[in-house]
């Protein structure tokens, strides 16, 4: 039997305090979402200003970063290589940088995921909530 870390609820609000401040201090209107390590939601924020639609794509991206175990951005650029048969791949959405796993010990523990402005914003936003635990 294995044992593996997860996520606490005060994880959770350290790594949404930490990306809100980084957004807040670059005066970016996002929706920060934080997922466990099979995909599903914790935590949904999104910020005065932020495009509705950020709400789904968030989301996406911190699911399709846990389940994957790794940053969005690596199917945003398989696709954009010209692999375009890798969007019919099942039940993945949001390949699109802004998706970050949380890695404790190798072992992915969960994922945030950031939309709202440019793709490497969202991906700084997220590393920055991931930061805030001190891996």
């Amino acid at each position: 039997m294995q044992t593996k870390s997860v996520l606490s609820l005060a994880d959770v609000k350290k790594i949404v305090a930490a990306a809100e401040a980084e957004a807040l201090a670059n005066k970016w209107a996002v929706t920060i979402a934080v997922a466990d390590d099979g995909g599903h939601l914790l935590w949904l924020q999104r910020l005065d200003g932020a495009a509705p639609v950020s709400s789904h794509i968030a989301p996406a991206k911190a699911r399709t970063a846990a389940m994957g175990t790794r940053e969005t951005k690596i199917y945003e650029d398989i696709i954009n290589n010209g692999r375009y048969s890798f969007l019919s791949a099942p039940t993945i959405e949001g390949m699109l940088e802004g998706g970050v796993p949380i890695m404790v010990n190798g072992q992915c523990v969960g994922a945030v995921g950031v939309s709202g402005v440019k793709s490497s914003e969202d991906a700084q936003i997220a590393k920055a909530g991931i930061a805030a635990l001190g891996l």
